[in-house]
């Protein structure tokens, strides 16, 4: 399987290439060519290299970018961590394990279940 990175504008001269972007409307002018302009919800798969870039970096990255949802899937905790934007920075709507289903506050009854995400394949 291939994956070309979409890149997501944080702000001038500064991108970041989530593992997945999501906008609600198919219409929205974030959605460019070249790279998106915003997002209404990114999901990240932690790196067991780096973790702190996406536990710490691109959480500063999203908020500063106006994401209102941000997923972080940790395999190595085993949780799935949904953060909403709430003013200039990110409150933890819930960390989910295994055996729970993460819910997103944006979309009115989406779920996650964590524990079929987790064993999904090798995600990093």
């Amino acid at each position: 399987m291939r994956f070309a990175p979409l890149r997501l504008r944080i702000r001038a001269g500064r991108f970041r290439e989530p593992d997945l972007l999501l906008v609600l409307d198919a219409a929205d002018p974030c959605r460019q060519n070249r790279y998106w302009l915003g997002a209404d919800m990114i999901v990240e798969v932690v790196s067991s290299d780096r973790q702190e870039r996406d536990l710490v970096d691109k959480r500063m990255d999203y908020a500063t970018a106006r994401i209102p949802e941000y997923w972080i899937v940790d395999p190595m905790a085993e949780t799935v961590t949904v953060l909403v934007l709430d003013g200039a920075a990110y409150r933890e709507h819930g960390v989910f394990a295994r055996a729970t289903t993460a819910t997103s506050v944006l979309i009115e009854g989406f779920g996650l279940d964590v524990s079929a995400a987790l064993d999904a394949g090798d995600l990093r």
